[in-house]
């Protein structure tokens, strides 16, 4: 059986987008696009909800954007955390006191130079945390209406800064409604604060999705192999000719009898240049490899990857073995690592 793949054949074969089986584990790394794609408007209920604190409901329902998606942006950008939510909850009776004429616990704070007082709807409330709010991972994703959860929440991420509590349960990060009534202010400062979460998250993100990419193909080959083929995940071999002695790395490296194959995995359904990176290696990697002894393959796939045929192209050809994304793309590289280290 030949391995050896063009890059028509492997496109034949590919399956371009996530599978199923990956989707909710691949939206839950996806929050931050989300939050960019939505960010100007966003913005623009900001922008029309400083004439009074309570406008901002007002503004929201009008808009149609779900309530926790407007939360979740809130929370970004006060970073205001998963723990930090927990711990308001676990706190709010000994940070908030109760009215005596209504008997509900209230938050004093400055609105536009004038002091306002807001009587929270249901806090406290048992279990307050990212789950409870859909705030967190695939959940971002659904419609939710604005309810006085949502409303207690949203107060107190706009005006915990400015409230005479602030110096509890870190509060002071909640100053976004100082910007309210100050359209320039607004602007700058999302935008401001949004470019630097994203340049902090893009990194993580691509990381996060390569990394489910190379558990779900280490997690299929595992199925298909006997427990005497030894799987390394991010595994390195020595090699003479290399110029690093810590190895060669590989996203996944395969080991029987002192026999070694390595893996490289990609997947991309955007424009990436990674894969133009592995493309310039190949040569080198599949030479030093083959001169030691090794094997050298490849998992590729991804609507992204497949807009880069000549890196493609360039890998297929400096390769032992490439197939696509799917279990019976994984079922053939199983075989084909059966066949090199069985003998």
């Amino acid at each position: 059986m030949s391995y050896n793949r063009t890059f028509a054949e492997l496109e034949k074969k590919a399956v371009k987008w996530w599978p199923k089986e990956l989707e909710v584990k691949v939206a839950a790394e996806s929050v931050i696009p989300k939050l960019i794609a939505t960010q100007d408007r966003f913005i623009s209920i900001l922008k029309l909800s400083g004439d009074n604190p309570h406008q901002v409901f007002d503004v929201l329902q009008a808009s149609g954007m779900s309530a926790n998606l407007f939360l979740k942006h809130l929370v970004i950008l006060a970073d205001y955390g998963g723990e930090l939510i927990k711990r308001l909850g676990r706190e709010f009776t000994e940070t908030f006191a109760i009215d005596p004429v209504t008997n509900r616990r209230v938050m004093r704070y400055v609105f536009r130079g004038k002091t306002e007082v807001y009587e929270f709807q249901v806090l406290p409330v048992n279990g307050l945390g990212n789950t409870k709010l859909d705030i967190d991972g695939v959940s971002i994703t659904k419609v939710v209406p604005l309810s006085p959860l949502y409303k207690d929440l949203i107060m107190i991420l706009l005006h915990g800064a400015t409230s005479d509590v602030a110096h509890l349960a870190a509060l002071e990060k909640c100053e976004i409604g100082v910007l309210l009534g100050d359209e320039i202010a607004i602007d700058k400062y999302v935008r401001e604060k949004y470019l630097y979460v994203s340049r902090i998250t893009t990194g993580a993100n691509t990381n996060s999705l390569g990394q489910i990419a190379q558990t779900y193909v280490l997690e299929t080959l595992r199925g298909f192999l006997t427990q005497d083929y030894q799987l390394i995940r991010n595994g390195s071999i020595i090699l003479n000719g290399y110029d690093k002695s810590d190895g060669m790395p590989f996203d996944v490296v395969v080991e029987r009898n002192g026999k070694k194959i390595g893996i490289e995995v990609s997947f991309q359904v955007t424009t990436n240049s990674v894969i133009e990176r592995k493309s310039g290696q190949a040569e080198n990697r599949f030479r030093l490899m083959n001169e030691n002894g090794f094997w050298i393959a490849y998992v590729i796939d991804g609507a992204g990857n497949f807009q880069r045929a000549s890196a493609i192209g360039t890998i297929c050809n400096f390769s032992d073995c490439t197939v696509a994304y799917s279990q019976e793309e994984i079922a053939i590289l199983a075989n084909f690592i059966q066949e090199k280290l069985n003998n």
